[in-house]
């Protein structure tokens, strides 16, 4: 009996170590938000007779906006969502019947005065539920972004990133998406709510962080696997 204990114990724990070096080995996914390199353009040789070189243009009656890879602009983020849900349900069903004591040659069968064959029979049922949900998120700052790609109809992929330190914590902000080039304002800024598949990530790192976060036994017990 104690050699079948130490063989369990044994095998527990090694796979307890497994599991635990195979999540340590496990590489962490993440986006890489760095900016791309910068374009290098290649200038056409001068053309004989003339003073225009192509790729050297300047405009100038249009706005400078970004329309290329490696230019940047300013995100304006006005993110707010409110959502809320009410549910109520109430049933109820109740059954009732009744048989009647039978009737022979006009005596009514009885045992010591009391109908024999007559009864009732009576059931209810009720249940009542109710939920009620709420959510509130407001996001609102300004991040500068980076052009990274040009599609085929004229959007703009735009990916970027900010970090800040406070004493013992870095916040930071990601985002990315695609725009419209005629979304970006004059002064080369664009509001969030502009953007399509827009990812932003807004979290911190640090004591403060690590101080508001559950334990690994807390977060078991808090998860599906627990079976309490």
């Amino acid at each position: 009996m104690n050699r079948t204990f130490e063989h369990t114990t044994i095998i527990l724990a090694v796979l307890s170590a497994l599991a635990l070096s195979g999540c340590s080995v496990l590489p962490m996914e993440k986006e890489s938000y760095e900016p791309p390199p910068p374009a290098m353009v290649n200038h056409a040789p001068p053309t004989d007779g003339a003073i225009y070189r192509a790729n050297t243009d300047v405009r100038l009656f249009e706005d400078l906006k970004a329309s290329r890879v490696g230019d940047i602009l300013t995100v304006r983020l006005a993110e707010k969502t409110n959502a809320s849900k009410n549910s109520q349900t109430s049933v109820s069903k109740s059954t009732e019947a009744t048989i009647a004591n039978p009737v022979v040659l006009g005596r009514p069968i009885t045992h010591k005065g009391d109908p024999v064959f007559g009864g009732s029979l009576a059931g209810e049922n009720t249940f009542d539920g109710s939920g009620a949900s709420s959510q509130s998120n407001s996001l609102v700052g300004d991040i500068t972004v980076t052009v990274v790609e040009r599609l085929a109809n004229g959007n703009l992929v735009i990916r970027g990133e900010k970090w800040v330190t406070l004493n013992q914590g870095r916040e930071f902000i990601q985002l990315s998406g695609i725009i419209r080039p005629n979304d970006i304002e004059t002064d080369n800024s664009l509001l969030s709510t502009r953007i399509a598949n827009a990812q932003i990530t807004y979290s911190s790192k640090g004591v403060l962080a690590a101080a508001n976060r559950m334990g690994f036994v807390a977060r078991f017990f808090n998860s599906v696997f627990s079976p309490y």
